[in-house]
């Protein structure tokens, strides 16, 4: 041929080492996190922890938090991905400088310092607000449920609990029977046991099916008293708040007989037989998702400003219903920028007669507009215009906030809802793979819920500041 190529030497052998820093272009988001990790984040919290200086050394902090913000952000969430990306991929072998961590080593430094990597949220918002990214002038609430790291098939109710609980005490029962004939047998005739058994002696396996069953019975037994103190709090709660407004009403105050309320309560509660609990993660629950279908599932909430879509608040509750979580999510949005929101858009999940009240307080102590959706509206129904005239004197807090948002600046208003955060939750699921917990239990979900919004934030500082925009952000 004619033709000439480039030359093409597969077994060149490189007569200077490569360096890992030509291998990424300057704007690249590996190089954005390492230099968050190294110039900007605080990681006091995590290198407090070791004040151990006896065994052999653990990789340094730097390279695990710099790994798993940068996976956290691309959706390369599990351990064991992230130690073959460090083989694999350039930008995860560029922040780990050539190192490779086992999955374990990672796993276990992910649970060890979770409190820690949870708190970088709240540093990725204060870094948000520096930059002018936050103006917290319109908000928005809403929750989603994500998949818990559980099968909701390896949940029981409550009624099958009992069910179960009886016929497993009684399996253990006649385990305990056949292996006390047995010993006794055992001792008296020996080639009746073999005959009986076979020569290699099968009734050594009985100790160990009574450990499994009676292994098997204190989860169940477990799963009972959860489901029994849920019930037994939720009927507390109910009669305290009831016994509560029936002193408001009279112009009483006795602590003592809301005590004493929720007291009886407690004792006479029951739970429903299809209340349910699971034996992979209790704390999760069955809930319905966005598309009608029933997943074993944590609630996440979020609250995003509109600005730049930054979460200035995300929590995690095992309740179902969003209409908990109005009050708190606001709370903790203020607390953490330091500024109540001029306007909150919540949707008809919040709806209930105490947020409503809530939110007529929140406007006059906090200067805090809420426009919360009374209904829902069915597909291509259109909001009908607000009547004319003045407010009935009469009329209730929902009515109020209906005609409030039947006005154009309510329409106008409320229309930005879905705008501000629902783009976010589709981020986190489909950027970061964020639709599936890695961790269980409540603290845990919350926790890697908060690592998930961190690095959220964390992406939107740097499409807005740039790979080398962190000057102010160090200063």
């Amino acid at each position: 041929m004619d033709k000439t190529f480039r030359a093409f030497d597969p077994h060149q052998v490189l007569l200077l080492p490569p360096s890992l820093d030509d291998w990424l272009p300057e704007d690249h988001l590996a190089r954005f996190v390492a230099d968050l990790v190294d110039e900007v984040l605080d990681l006091g919290p995590v290198l407090a922890d070791y004040t151990e200086k006896r065994g052999y050394p653990p990789y340094d902090p730097r390279l695990m938090v710099r790994l798993l913000i940068y996976g956290y952000t691309t959706g390369i969430r599990s351990s064991r991905a992230i130690e073959r990306r460090c083989a694999d991929d350039v930008a995860f072998r560029f922040l780990a400088a050539g190192q490779a961590p086992d999955f374990r080593s990672i796993a276990r430094f992910r649970r060890r310092h979770l409190d820690a990597l949870a708190n970088l949220f709240t540093q990725s918002l204060h870094l948000a607000q520096k930059i002018g990214m936050v103006t917290m002038g319109r908000v928005a609430l809403d929750g989603t449920k994500l998949e818990a790291n559980a099968s909701k098939h390896k949940a029981m109710s409550y009624g099958r609990l009992i069910d179960k609980e009886e016929r497993t005490e009684a399996e253990i029962a006649q385990l305990e029977a056949k292996a006390q004939a047995l010993l006794a047998d055992a001792e008296a005739a020996d080639e009746a046991e073999d005959q009986t058994f076979g020569v290699d002696g099968k009734e050594v396996d009985l100790p160990a099916e009574l450990d499994r069953r009676e292994k098997r019975l204190a989860s169940l037994q477990a799963a009972r008293a959860q489901i029994e103190a849920e019930a037994a709090d939720k009927a507390r709660a109910h009669a305290e708040d009831k016994e509560r407004h029936r002193q408001d009403r009279t112009g009483t105050s006795d602590e003592q007989a809301v005590t004493d309320a929720g007291d009886t309560a407690a004792a006479k509660a029951r739970p429903k037989p299809k209340a349910q609990a699971n034996f992979t993660d209790p704390d999760s629950r069955i809930m319905k998702n966005s598309d009608g279908a029933y997943i074993q599932a944590y609630n996440a909430q979020a609250v995003v400003d509109e600005k730049h879509q930054v979460i200035t608040a995300a929590d995690v509750t095992t309740n179902p219903s969003d209409a908990l979580n109005y009050t708190s999510m606001l709370d903790q949005s203020a607390q953490n920028t330091g500024v109540h929101p001029r306007q909150a858009l919540v949707d008809a999940g919040y709806c209930s007669e105490a947020n409503l009240e809530a939110a007529k307080d929140r406007q006059l102590d906090c200067g805090t507009d809420t426009f919360m959706a009374t209904g829902r509206l069915s597909h291509d129904e259109q909001v009908p215009p607000a009547p004319r005239g003045r407010i009935p004197a009469g009329a209730t807090l929902k009515e109020r906030m209906a005609r409030k948002l039947r006005t154009k600046p309510g329409q106008a208003a409320y229309a930005r809802r879905k705008a501000i955060v629902e783009p976010v939750f589709g981020q986190i699921m489909t950027c970061q793979n964020g639709r599936q917990l890695l961790l269980r239990g409540e603290d845990g979900a919350r926790a890697e819920w908060r690592l998930l919004a961190a690095c959220h934030n964390l992406r939107k500082i740097f499409r807005y500041a740039g790979a080398t925009g962190l000057a102010a952000l160090a200063a």
